[in-house]
């Protein structure tokens, strides 16, 4: 019996192979729909990545921003799809690794199961940043201010249990310090208005979305989040040269489908994917928003950091006993 078992088990994995392989022949021959969580830096890449294979496969890819609800309804929507390529996700450090364990009791999908990682795109980087008017000029400086007056630090995030806040939450712990959060429904732009009009001292903000007010003199940067100095503020140190090893998100954003998606055509999917985001132009609009582009080996690979990043982020909500209201 077992092993009339096995021979069934071995024909059917050779039917599906043979679909798989029928499928990606013909993909794609009908519009792409590429489902994006929310309407910031996300939204401009799968811009950015949509018009590269429109005209890489001559079919249209529309772009389908649903924010709200911290991702979570892009996030479901993307992952009850059918698993035929026709439908892909722009996936982000929390949607796809964070969420896992914020929303657990919430979400009724659960992201390292039901989506399956194709490859990272890009890189956002980030900085610890201050309000103009915020005393402290340095690291240093803010952790000395925060612990000599305790009560009158804010920080602002994303919202509770984004990777700002998580960040912010490591960097304290680190340092020993306290700060009273300031989370804002509307993401990071509501946090960054947030840091220029003065309603909080400090925050973790993609530079992205920061870099013009820091240069405009609205906002300062106290510290960046890549390994080495940006060339956009070389006067401005490391997260690793303060001493804080490890801590600031470079938010990664990649490409995820419905997880039973046949195996060929996600690898059609990431040769042409890898094809247009190595254009220079492509590296190069990026690089002016100061994104990096970032392919993985693999999907293979890809699911393999993604799953390390999920279990690393667990342990960062439990530590800090996070907690969602």
């Amino acid at each position: 019996m077992h092993k009339i078992t096995r021979v069934l088990v071995a024909l059917f994995a050779m039917i599906a192979s043979d679909a798989g392989f029928a499928q990606a022949a013909d993909y794609p021959h009908k519009p792409i729909r590429l489902i994006v969580p929310n309407a910031g830096a996300s939204d401009l890449i799968a811009r950015t990545l949509g018009a590269e294979l429109n005209e890489l496969w001559a079919v249209p890819v529309i772009v389908d921003t649903r924010p709200g609800a911290s991702g979570n309804i892009a996030l479901e929507a993307a992952a009850r799809a059918t698993p035929d390529g026709y439908t892909l996700f722009l996936g982000t450090v929390t949607t796809n690794a964070i969420s896992e364990t914020t929303f657990e009791r919430v979400l009724k999908i659960k992201p390292s199961q039901d989506l399956t990682g194709i490859t990272n795109l890009v890189d956002i980087f980030a900085a610890l940043v201050a309000n103009a008017a915020f005393a402290p000029a340095t690291v240093r400086q803010l952790i000395d201010y925060a612990k000599a007056n305790p009560g009158k630090v804010n920080y602002a995030s994303a919202g509770i249990g984004t990777y700002p806040h998580l960040d912010m939450l490591r960097f304290m712990r680190a340092a020993g310090f306290e700060a009273i959060h300031v989370p804002y429904k509307t993401g990071g732009a509501g946090m960054v208005t947030a840091l220029i009009g003065g309603e909080v001292n400090i925050g973790f903000a993609n530079l992205a979305a920061s870099i013009a007010h820091v240069r405009s003199g609205r906002m300062r940067a106290l510290a960046v989040t890549p390994a080495n100095r940006v060339p956009e503020l070389p006067n401005v140190p490391t997260m690793t040269e303060e001493g804080f090893i490890g801590i600031g998100t470079n938010a990664w954003n990649g490409v995820f489908a419905p997880a039973r998606i046949a195996a060929p055509v996600r690898e059609k999917i990431y040769r042409a994917v890898v094809q247009v985001m190595q254009r220079v132009e492509v590296k190069e609009r990026f690089a002016k928003q100061l994104m990096a582009v970032s392919l993985s080996p693999s999907p293979q690979e890809y699911n393999g950091f993604v799953r390390g990043e999920t279990l690393k982020w667990a342990e960062v909500v439990r530590q800090n006993n996070v907690t969602l209201e």
